[in-house]
C-alpha cells in the first residue's frame, strides 16, 4: 500500500502578505468572471433547466447528431449523447412547449429500426417554477453558509480566527462557481448539492488547522504541520476519489456525476490553497499580533 507523505513547508520564508496574495488574487479573478457573466447573461452562473425553465427530450434516432437541431423550430440549447446507449440523445430546449417539441421530434427525426417512436421520455419546467426552485436553492446555500459562520464564531469566540474560516469558505464556493462558467457546467440541483458539500469540507479543514494552532500545545509551525498531516492527506484522498468519479462518469455518459466530481475536485484544490495559505497567514498575523513572521 502506498504512503502519502505530507512535506513540511518552511513558512518562515514567506511573509503573511506573500502567503495571502495568491489565494486573494485567484478569488479576485473568480469574482471578476462571475461579475462579467452576470453583466452579459443576467446571472452570475449558467442556469440549468431546473432553474431557468425549458424542456428536455430523450430521443432514440438514426438521424446524425449534427442534424438533430434542424428537426426543430425552437433553438436547441444542448445535445448530449448517452454513452451507454447507441443513437440515444438528451436534447434540451429553452422553450417549454413540450407537446410541440415532441411532435416535431416524431415527425422530423428518423426512428431506429424496430422502434415505433423517437421520443423515449420528456419533461418540461416552466420559467416561473424554475425561478422559485432557484430561489429555494440559493436560500439553502445562504442558510448553510450563515450557519457555518455562526458555528465558527461560537467555537472560537475570537474575531480573526473566525473570519479566517468564513473568508476561506467563501473563496472555496466562489472559485468552483467561476470554474463552472469556464467549463460550461450549469447550475442545477445536483451541482448545488456539490457546493453544499464544499462548505462542509471547507469548515472541516479550517477548523482542524485553527484548533491545532490555537488550542493544542506546541510551536506555531509544529502545530501547523501536525494539522497538515491530517488535513492535506484527507483532502488529497478526497480529490483523487472525485477525479476518478468524474472520469468514470464521463466514460459512462453520466453527465451530472461527472460535473459534481469536477466541481468537488476544483473546490477541494481551492480549499488546500485557502486553508494553508490564506487562513494560515491570518492565523499567524493574529498569533504574533501583526508581526510578519
Amino acid at each position: 500500500m502506498g504512503y502519502f507523505d505530507v512535506p513540511e513547508i518552511d513558512y518562515t520564508r514567506y511573509s503573511n502578505r506573500q502567503l495571502a496574495a495568491v489565494p486573494l488574487a485567484v478569488l479576485a479573478v473568480a469574482l471578476a468572471i462571475l461579475g462579467g457573466w452576470y453583466v452579459f447573461t443576467g446571472a452570475p452562473v449558467g442556469l440549468g433547466i431546473e432553474f431557468a425553465g425549458g424542456t428536455e427530450l430523450t430521443v432514440d434516432t438514426a438521424t446524425d447528431e449534427s442534424d438533430i437541431p434542424d428537426a426543430f423550430d425552437e433553438e436547441v440549447s444542448s445535445i448530449q449523447s448517452v454513452q451507454t446507449e447507441d443513437n440515444r440523445y438528451i436534447v434540451q430546449f429553452t422553450s417549454t412547449d413540450d407537446e410541440a417539441l415532441r411532435e416535431q421530434a416524431e415527425s422530423n427525426l428518423e426512428p431506429l429500426g424496430g422502434n415505433d417512436g423517437v421520443v423515449m421520455s420528456g419533461s418540461s419546467t416552466s420559467a416561473s417554477f424554475g425561478a422559485q426552485t432557484q430561489q429555494t436553492a440559493l436560500y439553502g446555500i445562504g442558510i448553510a453558509f450563515v450557519g457555518m459562520s455562526v458555528f465558527a464564531f461560537i467555537l472560537f469566540r475570537t474575531f480573526v480566527p473566525s473570519v479566517a474560516i468564513v473568508v476561506s469558505a467563501f473563496s472555496d464556493i466562489v472559485i468552483p462557481l467561476a470554474f463552472m462558467n469556464l467549463a460550461g457546467i450549469p447550475l442545477t440541483l445536483g451541482t448545488v448539492a456539490a457546493l453544499l458539500l464544499l462548505i462542509g469540507y471547507s469548515v472541516d479543514s479550517d477548523i482542524l488547522l485553527n484548533n491545532s494552532i490555537l488550542r493544542r500545545s506546541g510551536d506555531f509551525y509544529e502545530s501547523t504541520h501536525r494539522a497538515m498531516r491530517t488535513g492535506v492527506t484527507m483532502t488529497v484522498t478526497s480529490m483523487a476519489a472525485m477525479l476518478v468519479m468524474a472520469i468514470s462518469a464521463t466514460l459512462f455518459g453520466v453527465e451530472l456525476l461527472a460535473s459534481v466530481g469536477l466541481i468537488l475536485f476544483v473546490g477541494l484544490a481551492a480549499d488546500l490553497m485557502n486553508t494553508y495559505m490564506l487562513n494560515l497567514s491570518m492565523l499567524r498575523w493574529y498569533k504574533f499580533k501583526g508581526v510578519n513572521r
